[in-house]
């Protein structure tokens, strides 16, 4: 049944890759850097200079508005704000130009800027939003530098992709959450103990080795450094848990299916301790980066755990229309992670134009990952004596994750920790997509490397004294 619903789902997904490929490669190159937001950021952590925010916010109030220019742009709004300070001192609104550039804001004081009927109420809540800017635009300058400065002439609107997607992303990856939990039994988790080698290697290659394989990739190609969202964005990817996606290449690969499933939906459960911790084990020493650990739990208890909980219920309580429904939720699992993807892109290509940030060495490093745990959760589970049957499964768990969280994920958490050019976001997609070009190498390299017959049922007699 599954087999015939993606038939020419391959197909189709190699013609998607190499179809986004090239829009992207088509993208001039030419990005402003993120080195004044930088600054401005360490200004509001208490470094640098204290008195640039005031100054800023009265110079702008200061220029002459009548000579200025009328621009109209796509943008975003950062807000930042100095926990020591007071006043105009302790705080700074900027718009960042999706073509690049990043404007400060003129802004009322506070009790004007709050008034009702204001332009400017409420500017915070935009925060994370793609919204068309109606501006004045002048130049000022403040301490012998140079800034653009802009004012709104009518309040910032969203824009209706953005919004639609922003959408989007929350119910389908809560839906496909209810569909994996339709497909899920307590004996899935039993399996635990059933099958004990399996599920133990399977989990520690998932949890303790991914996370390690995407740190070593990011610190020794230089992300860690030069580019410390893109790095954050491959641990949180190598930190989220197995997907749909998996368990489909599984299939295809005649692995155990039941395995696959088991670590799928352990390592979903999991996930609600394990990826808030390894995103502060691994980043909180990054420049710039702190983790929203509250947030993050939130974000996996509301769209992980909780329609997981209910479509498990539903399994429980109606199987035969659990049974029904599957089908249904497995294709909207595949096509759900696929509009989010080339969605998400299509609503972020602004961003490859910075080619230095895009180019080779960071696409050549998230293939690497997906590879590397492929290829590690093959490895090792050979070695400690695993049928290959299982092995095919733990393989794919281990290098293929569910990246539909992962985007949401960073998301939702990028305006909080300073994410300027959705680096995050932009990692796990690419990742999403580069995972099935891995998974479908893999699956192709199965049947010569890990052969397990035409029948490969045969192989559960040999893991039988696992079970006792």
């Amino acid at each position: 049944m599954i087999k015939t619903a993606y038939t020419s789902f391959i197909k189709k997904t190699v013609f998607l890759m190499l179809t986004i490929g090239l829009i992207i490669g088509t993208v001039s190159a030419g990005y402003a850097s993120e080195a004044l937001y930088r600054e401005f950021v360490q200004i509001s952590k208490g470094k640098g200079d204290a008195a640039l925010f005031e100054n800023l916010n009265t110079q702008s109030r200061k220029l002459d508005w009548t000579k200025a220019e009328t621009l109209k742009f796509k943008g975003t709004i950062r807000y930042l704000k100095a926990d020591n300070a007071t006043g105009d001192s302790s705080y700074i609104y900027m718009v960042r130009d999706l073509k690049g550039g990043l404007h400060i804001l003129s802004v009322p004081p506070g009790e004007f800027r709050e008034a009702e009927g204001s332009m400017y109420a409420g500017l915070t809540g935009l925060m994370g939003n793609k919204l068309i800017f109606n501006v004045e635009q002048q130049t000022g300058t403040v301490a012998g530098e140079n800034y653009s400065f802009v004012r709104l002439i009518e309040r910032p609107s969203q824009l209706l992709m953005d919004r639609v997607f922003k959408i989007s992303i929350v119910l389908m990856l809560f839906f496909v959450m209810v569909g994996m939990g339709l497909t899920l039994t307590v004996a899935d988790f039993r399996r635990v103990f059933q099958k004990p080698k399996g599920m133990l290697a399977g989990t520690v290659l998932q949890w303790v080795v991914m996370p390690l394989i995407a740190v070593g990739l990011g610190r020794l190609l230089g992300f860690y450094e030069a580019y410390p969202f893109i790095f954050v964005g491959l641990v949180l990817i190598s930190a989220s848990p197995g997907g749909v996606t998996s368990n489909l290449m599984t299939y295809y690969a005649k692995g155990d299916l039941a395995l696959s499933i088991s670590l799928t939906s352990f390592s979903t459960v999991l996930s609600l301790a394990l990826t808030p911790f390894l995103l502060v084990l691994y980043c909180a020493n990054v420049p710039e980066v702190i983790i929203p650990v509250k947030l993050v739990v939130q974000t996996i208890v509301i769209l992980v755990l909780i329609p997981l909980a209910v479509g498990m219920t539903v399994q429980a309580r109606w199987q035969k229309f659990a049974k029904r429904a599957t089908p249904f939720f497995a294709i909207l699992g595949i096509i759900a992670l696929l509009f989010l993807i080339i969605a998400g892109i299509l609503n972020n290509l602004e961003v490859f134009t910075d080619t230095q940030r895009y180019g080779f060495k960071f696409y050549s490093m998230v293939f690497m990952l997906t590879l590397l745990g492929i290829v590690t959760g093959a490895v090792f589970p050979k070695i400690i004596g695993i049928s290959n049957y299982q092995i095919r499964a733990i393989s794919l768990e281990t290098g293929l994750r569910n990246a539909s969280l992962a985007m949401a994920i960073a998301l939702l958490i990028q305006d909080y920790i300073g994410d300027f050019y959705s680096s995050m976001f932009i990692t796990s997609a690419i990742f999403g997509l580069l995972m099935y070009l891995g998974g479908f190498l893999a699956i192709w390299v199965f049947k010569k490397t890990l052969p397990v017959g035409d029948d490969p049922e045969y192989e559960k007699a040999g893991t039988a004294s696992e079970t006792t």
